[in-house]
């Protein structure tokens, strides 16, 4: 089971990188482009968070993911700079981490973690699961798996098209904090960037892209049934 999360969606669009395109839109497309590839292989069960134009707060994504029993995780976006803030292209990956990587991987957690502020939603019951998610990630299994996928996928993504020059970071997401599912965040790339943003409203690319994470799932779970880096316990398919 292969959770996809596109980022966003329903009243918070996400970022724009000031053109006409939405992150909520371009993210969505790559999520179902990805279903589709996986799905074909006849390997994988996919769920996404969401398939349509709705608002999905970050808490549902994790239990979703949690209640479905995933083997992995993948939230998917598309980054942006302000102006000011200079040039960035090509895409990354972040796991999971209390202390942010760099600058960059704190502002765009601090970003991401308020998506749930936009639609008004009550966060005030978050904090007894919170804490516990907190508590449980001491698991380092989850996270060592986590970081394994992240730099395969690194890999596969720089044969569909640029990756940006620190392609692994980490920082505090809130969606990646299912203690016992392996789960990534993808930025497919920076919509502040025309070449960029020209290619993430590409059908070629988006295709290309689809199958570059794809290879990523097949290299990481076929890592993992060969036993190289070791297994968790198998738990039951839900019924």
């Amino acid at each position: 089971m292969v959770v996809l999360d596109p980022g966003h969606g329903g009243i918070d669009s996400g970022t724009t990188g000031a053109s006409a395109y939405s992150e909520k839109n371009i993210v969505l497309d790559v999520a179902l482009a990805l279903r589709d590839r996986l799905e074909a292989t006849g390997r994988y069960r996919v769920v996404l968070t969401r398939s349509t134009d709705v608002f999905v707060p970050l808490g549902e994504r994790v239990r979703l993911a949690r209640t479905q029993r995933a083997a992995l995780f993948m939230s998917i976006h598309a980054d942006a700079l302000a102006a000011n803030d200079g040039q960035a292209r090509g895409a990354s990956v972040y796991t999971l981490a209390e202390t942010a990587s760099d600058a960059e991987a704190a502002r765009l957690a601090e970003k991401e973690n308020k998506a749930d502020l936009i639609a008004g939603v009550d966060l005030s019951e978050e904090s007894d699961e919170v804490a516990g998610i907190l508590f449980d990630l001491a698991q380092r299994e989850t996270r060592n798996f986590s970081a394994l996928f992240a730099r395969t996928l690194v890999g596969a993504m720089k044969t569909a098209g640029k990756v940006h020059k620190s392609p692994l970071k980490s920082g505090g997401f809130r969606v990646l904090r299912a203690h016992d599912v392996p789960s990534v965040l993808v930025e497919v790339g920076y919509m502040s960037s025309r070449e960029d943003l020209k290619l993430m409203t590409s059908d070629v690319w988006r295709d290309k892209m689809a199958v570059a994470i794809g290879a990523a799932v097949d290299d990481f779970f076929a890592t993992r049934t060969a036993g190289i880096t070791g297994s968790v316990p198998e738990r039951p398919a839900p019924r």
